[in-house]
């Protein structure tokens, strides 16, 4: 099981940190959002190892796993996971885009 490197853009890592502060200012600590934080790269280490893990999308090469309620949305190469973005699934679908 080769290991592929794993490139967050700056849109995914927004995605993320904006996920994080929110939960840090709504409880007014660390706590959940350090939590959540390890699920997150709890599920990236997985998806480096085993990059099919997540489910096919309509988009071409691009898989989607569920960490609590958000979908990760990732592509799929030959060498590496690209983090596309970070969509909280109790936004409208409608608003989504993915740019691949």
């Amino acid at each position: 099981m080769v290991k592929k490197q794993v490139i967050w853009p700056s849109i995914a890592k927004n995605d993320l940190l904006s996920i994080l502060d929110y939960y840090y200012k709504r409880n007014g600590n660390k706590v959940y959002s350090g939590k959540l934080y390890k699920k997150f790269q709890k599920n990236v280490s997985l998806i480096s190892k085993i990059s099919f893990l997540g489910k096919p999308t309509d988009i071409p090469h691009v898989r989607i796993i569920t960490i609590n309620e958000y979908l990760l949305f990732y592509k799929v190469s030959a060498k590496e996971i690209i983090i596309l973005t970070i969509w909280d699934s109790r936004r409208n679908p409608d608003n989504l885009n993915i740019n691949s």
